[in-house]
């Protein structure tokens, strides 16, 4: 189908109702290679921030700030890839048998493959973001894609894509602001990420069709009767999307469509319009309305209250 049909989901709705009632893509515990016969950490530094915690499915992200160092010989036993964000630094890298030489500054990336050998000798301090890609996050993300075991990035070693760079950015702010949505938020990214690796850097590219019209009222109500029932819980995309019956990419899209939210703000809405009611009861304190609508603690939720409501939670309480 040419890239510029967007047809009527009323009328093509068997397209995007293969049903993604998995568990989805499995919890990454970090960015990790192979050495020596053995899995360990992609880098023997500690990440100023990291994924590990929110637990998002299917990728693994972490920050580093690091010195001048050798990243010795590894396998990567996941899809790769890899953002300079600082520079200029020369970096060496020895793949296949060759010795290859490169200057990277802010934005740089590499996209590799999982099985991809090699070794990285950086000449300099940077800072930078490593990233680990499940393969069933690629096989998921569209529901035509569904239908393949596996799908082959193509490999770059000094690729700028600003694209890459904004969504793994947004990944990082969402982190640095600790993940008030909870896992949301991220996995939504990390599958507009894997969407757009599947339409520019993989063997067989695809292009996602676009619907129009939203979700049908049924599956509609299916999935805010489930948010309702569940918005103070840690909720992940692919749950939202099994819910629906459909691939995480078209849900998100038709969410939209039929609420005007992307399905991470609508449930920060719920949660924020639950805790307004809550705040009203004088007898709970600002910690025990935070942990009862779904944030981790008070300074997340203050700082979600007043982006939402203009005001913090105290000032909202005291006024009523």
């Amino acid at each position: 189908m040419p890239s510029s049909a967007v047809p009527d989901t009323s009328k093509q709705w068997g397209q995007a109702t293969h049903l993604h009632a998995t568990a989805g893509p499995p919890f990454l515990c970090g960015v990790e290679v192979m050495r020596k016969g053995r899995v360990e950490p992609f880098l023997h530094f500690h990440p100023a921030l990291s994924s590990s915690s929110v637990r998002w499915a299917g990728i693994a992200f972490e920050d580093y700030s690091t010195p001048a160092c050798v990243i010795p010989r590894h396998e990567h036993v996941e899809n790769f890839l890899h953002v300079v964000l600082g520079g200029p630094v020369k970096y060496e890298v020895l793949t296949r048998g060759k010795v290859l030489d490169f200057s990277g500054c802010t934005g740089t990336t590499f996209i590799l493959p999982r099985g991809t050998i090699d070794e990285v000798r950086w000449k300099g301090p940077m800072q930078r973001i490593a990233v680990a890609i499940h393969p069933s996050l690629l096989v998921n993300a569209l529901d035509e894609t569904a239908h393949q075991r596996e799908i082959e990035l193509t490999e770059h070693w000094n690729l700028t894509d600003p694209n890459i760079m904004a969504l793994l950015l947004a990944l990082r702010t969402d982190l640095d602001e600790g993940s008030p949505a909870g896992r949301l938020y991220g996995e939504s990214l990390a599958n507009a990420l894997a969407v757009y690796l599947l339409t520019r850097y993989t063997a067989q590219r695809y292009t996602p069709v676009q619907y129009r019209g939203g979700l049908p009222g049924y599956r509609l109500k299916r999935v805010l009767d489930h948010i309702g029932d569940n918005f103070a819980e840690d909720i992940s995309l692919s749950q939202l999307a099994a819910v629906a019956g459909m691939s995480p990419h078209y849900f998100a899209q038709l969410f939209k469509l039929s609420t005007g939210y992307a399905p991470h703000k609508y449930v920060l809405l719920q949660r924020i319009e639950r805790a307004k009611r809550e705040l009203q009861d004088s007898q709970h304190n600002i910690l025990e309305v935070a942990l009862a609508v779904g944030f981790q603690n008070a300074s997340h939720f203050a700082r979600t209250f007043r982006k939402f409501v203009g005001t913090s939670p105290s000032h909202f309480q005291n006024q009523r």
